[in-house]
């Protein structure tokens, strides 16, 4: 056990922790990159995991190095990533395995990802899976807008979980909790390969649900994305 806390009452008054809690019962993954926020879990996680496991909750950490809170009961309602979401996020995750976004930092464009994506899916397909309520699909111009746009949101999102940072309007970094789109594939020959042929026949393999951010959706109805069944 941490020197730092000697009891829950200290890991409590810590001004980091409101900050903190908050961030994990939104689902946002904290990781080395969060710097005094990552310090603070390591130095208190062993009282964060009997408080978390009361309200129904695992605090999970994981060997890549980041932090998470799963839902094991139903005090915390559970979140779902959209087919969508979940298609960027794997491509994401194959990306941020490739030796060349290592070199990077982890810096990576979104030209870059939306190009890869349409080397794995479809340009009409990718549309479906991004705008799922919409029937048609006959315009190549509309095609390509419904998909920078909703692939931005998806940016947005994935952000917001801690999942990546979204540094500009061009470029983006990838963290470490992203692996958890991987864990399909993780330990198989050929892991890449796998998760590509995962993205190509739109198998999308969510990772365990996570706790649901306290956010409201501003898209109109008819415009949200159905969650995928679990």
């Amino acid at each position: 056990m941490s020197a730092r806390f000697a009891t829950l009452e200290e890991v409590v008054s810590d001004p980091v922790f409101p900050e903190v809690d908050v961030a994990l019962r939104r689902g946002r993954h904290i990781d080395r990159e969060d710097g005094e926020w990552y310090a603070f879990v390591v130095d208190a996680q062993d009282h964060l995991e009997p408080l978390y496991r009361r309200y129904g909750c695992e605090l999970v950490t994981q060997s890549d190095g980041y932090f998470y809170l799963l839902p094991t009961g139903d005090q915390l309602s559970r979140r779902h990533l959209s087919s969508g979401e979940m298609l960027v996020g794997q491509t994401l995750a194959l990306q941020y395995l490739d030796p060349a976004t290592v070199s990077s930092g982890g810096l990576v464009t979104r030209e870059q990802m939306l190009t890869r994506l349409g080397g794995l899916v479809p340009d009409r397909e990718l549309a479906k899976a991004l705008e799922p309520r919409r029937r048609r699909f006959d315009d190549e111009r509309i095609i390509h807008e419904i998909i920078r746009k909703r692939v931005a949101e998806a940016f947005r999102h994935l952000a917001s979980l801690g999942f990546i940072d979204v540094l500009d309007e061009t470029h983006l970094r990838l963290r470490s909790p992203l692996l958890r789109f991987a864990d399909p594939v993780r330990g198989l020959t050929g892991a890449e390969a796998a998760m590509e042929r995962l993205i190509q026949r739109g198998e999308v393999v969510e990772p365990e649900e996570d706790a649901e951010p306290e956010e409201e959706d501003d898209e109109p109805e008819e415009n949200d994305a159905e969650e995928p069944s679990e």
